[in-house]
């Protein structure tokens, strides 16, 4: 029986890689670095520092910040992201995701998060999704980022949940990577994501039907190799 169901943040939930991409967008430029879509895309499901590593390293300018520099860049960058967050609202939620939230609590289910953004609890409670969550595992809770799992077992623990009667949803790479090692059975969202157990174009596809199915030919797996 399915236990729970974990899910990553953005792009998943709702969408705020545009805002993210604004605020690093603007930081960067103001140490000489100019950043496109394809840098912004390498940034999904990585930790804020782990970040602005990236953009360092793609701009050249790796071992030119001190700690406390790059921890003053980083928190500029987050200002601007949180500034940002002010145009969501529940209309900002993604395509059958509100739908899906009450069918699995109808059905008992547990509703976790696992995000890397230290926003989280400010995006839900935007959203006006607080309440439908049973426990959140943000970056402020772990020591490893993804595709390390160690959130997604947070996230299992804070729900008394198995693992391997989980779900995680995720549509970034190193999210999969993290489900996966996790024990939990992982859901991708995105055309060009690989190793998940299902992959989705979208959140329209998620729907209960096709989660139960999942579980049920996990079920079947488990037998067989038993």
């Amino acid at each position: 029986m399915l236990q729970a169901l974990i899910f990553d943040l953005d792009g998943v939930i709702t969408d705020t890689a545009h805002l993210h991409f604004i605020a690093w967008q603007s930081v960067a430029a103001e140490l000489g670095i100019q950043i496109d879509e394809e840098v912004n895309q390498s940034l999904k499901g990585i930790s804020r520092m782990a970040s602005l590593e990236r953009i360092l390293q793609f701009g050249g300018k790796v071992g030119l910040f001190s700690v406390a520099e790059k921890v003053a860049i980083a928190s500029r960058k987050n200002d601007r992201y949180v500034a940002l967050l002010g145009s969501l609202g529940p209309e900002s939620i993604l395509p059958g995701i509100a739908s899906l939230l009450d069918e699995l609590r109808s059905r008992g289910i547990g509703i976790g998060l696992a995000s890397a953004s230290l926003n989280a609890p400010g995006i839900l409670q935007a959203l006006g999704l607080t309440a439908m969550f049973d426990y959140c595992a943000d970056a402020s809770r772990i020591t490893c980022s993804k595709p390390d799992p160690e959130i997604f077992l947070a996230a299992c623990a804070g729900l008394s949940a198995t693992p391997q009667r989980c779900i995680g949803v995720e549509d970034a790479q190193a999210g999969i990577a993290a489900i996966n090692a996790s024990g939990m059975v992982s859901i991708g969202i995105g055309a060009t994501l690989t190793d998940a157990d299902l992959r989705l174009n979208s959140t329209e596809e998620l729907t209960w039907r096709r989660i139960a199915g999942l579980m049920e030919l996990t079920d079947r797996a488990t037998a067989v190799r038993r």
